[in-house]
């Protein structure tokens, strides 16, 4: 597999972990409405992403790799929590969920909204699972350069995300509170953790 190839899974497979409905997309999308610390608040969760997926890859990841046993549990345990979140997925795309958003928000200062950024990341089990837990399993199957090429794509995909997210949520916010559009969200979402709990059976 070319270099790119493998930036480009690390990129997908990162933003499908994180494009989910969930408490901080939605605190980022009411912060860009509102347009108030945008770039503090996208900088803050970006950052977080890069930190905790280079504990899973470089950490968590180099940690299992000497460690045939664990890395056997782990990735059972990945590979069962990544099919349950896919039937999830295709479950909410039945449902027809929608992301609430609501456009008034109050206006807190600099330091408060950090601080409120940084519990909706650094609080949020799941954001552990996916970013450390999860990517640091899928990158198993890569080495040297490769898993190099991996980090990076998934960091830059969770930039994208959530630069794109702020400053595009006046655009995205219509989008994003239709039925239809989640439906197409979920549904692939929920085929992209089947494509990698895949991966993660054959690596």
């Amino acid at each position: 597999m070319s270099i790119e190839s493998v930036g480009f899974e690390g990129a997908l497979i990162s933003l499908s972990l994180i494009v989910a409905i969930g408490a901080q997309n939605a605190f980022v999308i009411r912060q860009g409405l509102s347009n108030h610390h945008v770039f503090l608040v996208c900088t803050i969760c970006a950052f977080s992403d890069a930190a905790l997926i280079s504990l899973g890859i470089f950490g968590l990841g180099e940690f299992l790799s000497n460690s045939a046993e664990i890395t056997e549990i782990i990735e059972w345990v990945a590979i069962c929590f990544l099919l349950t979140y896919s039937m999830i997925r295709f479950k909410a795309a039945w449902d027809g969920n929608t992301l609430e958003i609501s456009e008034e928000e109050d206006q807190f200062s600099a330091k408060k909204t950090a601080i409120i950024t940084m519990g909706f990341t650094w609080l949020n089990p799941h954001v552990y699972l996916d970013t450390t837990v999860l990517l640091g399993t899928a990158s198993l199957q890569f080495q040297g350069d490769e898993k190099i090429a991996f980090a990076i794509g998934a960091m830059s995909s969770s930039f994208l995300f959530f630069y794109s997210l702020g400053f595009g949520a006046r655009r995205l916010a219509p989008l994003l509170k239709t039925k239809e559009a989640w439906r197409i969200i979920d549904i692939s979402i929920g085929i992209i953790m089947i494509w990698v709990a895949l991966g993660i059976y054959g690596s």
